[in-house]
C-alpha cells in the first residue's frame, strides 16, 4: 500500500518520459468525468496519452494509486482561496457550495471520497485548510473535526441524492415529473386509506417553497449551521 507520492514525479531510470505524471492525471479525471470510474483502465489511459500501457507502471501501481491522484488534483476546487476570513459561518457555507459544485463536476468522486483516502499534497493541504476555518472558536481538534465533518456530512449526502437522480434519469429516460405521474395510481391507494396524513400533505402541498435545487440545498445548509452555532461558546 505504497503512497503515490513516495515515488518520485519523473521516473529516475529508463529513457526520457513523453508524458509527466500531472498529463497522466488530467487523463483520468477528463474520462472518469465523461464516462465515469468503470470506465478508468490503465490500457485506457496509455492510449488518451499515446503512450505504452506498461510504461504508466514507471509512474503508479495501478489503477488504485491513478485514482488516488484523482482525488488529490481535485480537492483544490473544494476550499475557497484565500481562507479562513475570520467568518468561520460565511467559509463554512462557501466550503459546502464549492463542494457540492465541485462534486457535480466530478460525479466519480462521490463514490470514492466516501471510503478511506490516501493522503496527497492538495488533499492534506485542503484538509488543514477546512479545519482553518474553524480555529479560534475555543473548541477542541475533535469538536473542529466533528464541525467541518457534519457540513461535509451533509454535502454529501445531498450531492450523493442529486447524481442519484441524475442517474436514475439517464438509467429510466424518465425525469422527476414523469416517474412521480407513474407512482400516482398506488399513492392514490394509500392516500384513500386516510392513514397517511402527511403524504397527504406532501402530494397537496409540497413544491410552493424551494423548488430550486440551490435554494433546498442552502435552506438545509443554512439550519446545519444554525445548529452548530447554537452549540459555540457564547451561542
Amino acid at each position: 500500500m505504497e503512497n503515490v507520492w513516495m515515488r518520485p514525479d519523473q521516473p529516475a531510470r529508463g529513457p526520457r518520459p513523453a508524458f509527466s505524471r500531472a498529463q497522466l492525471t488530467e487523463a483520468a479525471i477528463r474520462v472518469a468525468d465523461a464516462e465515469g470510474l468503470d470506465a478508468i483502465s490503465m490500457r485506457r489511459l496509455a492510449a488518451e496519452i499515446g503512450a505504452g500501457t506498461m510504461s504508466l507502471y514507471r509512474y503508479v501501481t495501478g489503477k488504485e494509486q491513478v485514482i488516488d491522484l484523482m482525488v488529490d488534483a481535485v480537492s483544490v476546487e473544494f476550499v475557497p482561496p484565500g481562507v479562513p476570513s475570520g467568518d468561520w459561518r460565511a467559509d463554512l457555507r462557501a466550503f459546502a457550495v464549492r463542494s457540492r459544485q465541485a462534486m457535480h463536476r466530478h460525479p466519480w468522486i462521490v463514490r470514492v471520497t466516501a471510503t478511506r483516502q490516501a493522503a496527497g499534497p492538495n488533499s492534506v493541504r485542503s484538509f488543514d485548510r477546512s479545519l482553518a476555518m474553524v480555529d479560534g472558536l475555543g473548541l477542541s481538534i475533535d469538536a473542529m473535526l466533528a464541525m467541518v465533518g457534519a457540513v461535509m456530512a451533509y454535502v454529501n449526502g445531498y450531492t450523493t441524492a442529486e447524481l442519484g437522480e441524475q442517474e436514475a434519469r439517464r438509467r429510466t429516460g424518465l425525469d422527476v415529473q414523469q416517474w412521480m405521474a407513474s407512482q400516482a395510481p398506488y399513492l392514490e391507494t394509500l392516500l384513500k386509506s386516510g392513514e397517511y396524513p402527511l403524504l397527504a400533505r406532501v402530494v397537496t402541498e409540497s413544491g410552493r417553497e424551494l423548488m430550486n435545487p440551490d435554494e433546498r440545498f442552502g435552506y438545509g445548509l443554512d439550519r446545519l449551521l444554525d445548529g452548530i452555532a447554537a452549540t459555540l461558546p457564547g451561542g
